[in-house]
């Protein structure tokens, strides 16, 4: 499962059920959001014990996207079989606010700044 524009990249890697974003994420909205939420959950849906977002590469996120990934991580909360994971890089100022605002929603999510 991939999503590849010009802007970004979207990959899943089945072996470590990681799905990795790549580039700028600027879209408007739900509906152009909606195939890379049709991805996450996909992969929430296949039986995985851990998931982890990289977004160690993702050097803008808009608030819809954040709108989007709140909304997986309330989605993946819910179903209480899934532990989360999301990794962020150190080098990109929004990661430091935002992704720590993803434990809210989940406690139990594992924050790693690589």
């Amino acid at each position: 499962m991939e999503i590849y524009t010009e802007d970004y990249q979207i990959c899943y890697d089945p072996a470590t059920a990681t799905v990795s974003f790549i580039g700028s994420l600027r879209l408007s909205g739900p509906t152009e959001y909606a195939p890379i939420a049709q991805l996450l959950t996909q992969v929430a849906d296949v039986e995985q014990t851990k998931i982890t977002l990289n977004l160690e590469q993702l050097e803008f996120l808009n608030s819809s996207g954040i709108n989007m990934l709140s909304k997986f991580i309330i989605h993946v909360r819910k179903t209480a079989r899934v532990q989360m994971a999301v990794q962020g890089s150190q080098s990109i100022g929004w990661h430091g606010k935002s992704l720590r605002n993803f434990q809210r929603l989940m406690p139990g999510l594992q924050l790693e700044f690589l």
